[in-house]
């Protein structure tokens, strides 16, 4: 390594350690999560996806294990563990993680904070947002772009309309995983209706089931094949399949639903714009949405509180940030004109301690910056 290059590093190590000492600093302890961590939670959580891009080995017991890939899963681990388990407690962290990138580094720093048990969500949502923005401050970009959106409007929304439980879970599912939803909806007014002559005993079978129904059957049927999975998937998601080709069938998904998300989905601008037009929808719609639009106007007042200029920020509902365990807020800092990857990102994840373990649901919230993305302003 060059003079300069030692050097670079040298200030960029130093820089990061200040913005830990930052976070120590408000009030979040340092986390240090081993290295080496169980696979299981990754795949359950980010599905077998994530697989091809993890760094794994097999222990003597014979338990999958993973480099980790991101800081957030592990720093969560080690809370449940600790005496402050369910209460109220802040971490932050600093250190590298291991993920195939295809030409980039399989191994890059990542830093962050992770706050849990705090029932004071909107509060809790506007202090990430402000510590992530004191983050590309402290390396120097005062103008970074806001991205925000918000699952739990989406899923407030889906939640009210009148459709099959199979619908709701698929279309939810869709939206976390940053699938096209306009392309998926309109895949789905294309197929409704439509007949098909694949599976029709079965399908007729599951018409008008319930979801437990459907896994009884499609579970007794498998275990008659002898088999547990087919192409990759396993018998809850066959049975879903079989439970969307039935409703499908029986043109169970209604147009004027469609229209409604489609609508909902179009909405986009400063979050005191947007909040008006949900409250419109609802309104139009005759559905009780107030509960969610609440909560999202009362975060965007905790955000002004902090001095966070609000207009600036560009909220859309149709915004995600690809990841299952997300429930409410999220939200990404881009260099302004950069069309590359985030700066920092985070969010809401209220379901993901009770997947990993929790005996109770207990509020999550926080965000990870790319360090190394940071140092070079956002460009890589």
């Amino acid at each position: 390594m060059s003079q300069t290059s030692a050097a670079t590093a040298t200030r960029s190590a130093a820089r990061a350690e200040a913005l830990l000492l930052s976070f120590a600093q408000a009030g979040y302890v340092h986390a240090r999560p081993s290295v080496l961590q169980p696979a299981e939670p990754f795949l359950d959580l980010s599905g077998e996806d994530i697989r091809k891009s993890l760094y794994l080995t097999t222990d003597a017991s014979g338990e999958e294990l993973c480099l980790r890939p991101d800081l957030t899963i592990p720093v969560a681990r080690q809370y449940l563990r600790s005496p402050q388990a369910g209460k109220p407690a802040g971490f932050c962290y600093l250190g590298p993680v291991f993920r195939y990138r295809g030409g980039q580094s399989s191994e890059f720093n990542q830093a962050g904070v992770e706050s849990f048990g705090r029932n004071d969500r909107a509060a809790a949502d506007a202090e990430m947002l402000a510590l992530g923005l004191e983050a590309t401050a402290a390396y120097g970009i005062s103008n970074a772009e806001v991205r925000t959106g918000d699952v739990a409007l989406f899923a407030a929304l889906i939640e009210a309309l009148d459709l099959y439980p199979v619908w709701k879970r698929r279309l939810i599912k869709d939206f976390n995983r940053k699938v096209s939803l306009a392309q998926d909806l309109e895949r789905l007014t294309l197929e409704t209706g439509k007949t098909r002559n694949e599976y029709e005993g079965v399908l007729a079978a599951l018409a008008g089931s319930d979801r437990k129904a459907a896994l009884a059957l499609v579970t007794d049927l498998m275990s008659i094949a002898g088999t547990s999975n087919v192409g990759g998937r396993t018998v809850s998601e066959i049975a879903d399949r079989f439970l969307e080709q039935s409703t499908l069938k029986g043109g169970a998904f209604p147009r004027d639903a469609l229209q409604l998300i489609e609508r909902f989905l179009a909405i986009a601008g400063e979050p005191d714009d947007a909040a008006a037009q949900l409250r419109t929808l609802a309104s139009d719609a005759k559905l009780d949405l107030n509960s969610a639009i609440d909560q999202f106007e009362s975060r965007t007042g905790f955000m002004a509180a902090r001095g966070i200029d609000t207009k600036t920020i560009r909220f859309s509902t149709a915004f995600g940030r690809g990841l299952d365990y997300y429930t409410g807020f999220e939200f990404e800092l881009h260099r302004k004109g950069n069309g590359d990857g985030p700066l920092v990102g985070g969010g809401r994840y209220d379901g993901l301690l009770s997947r990993l373990g929790a005996r109770e649901p207990i509020p999550a919230v926080g965000f990870s910056i790319w360090i190394e993305t940071l140092a070079q302003g956002g460009q890589s």
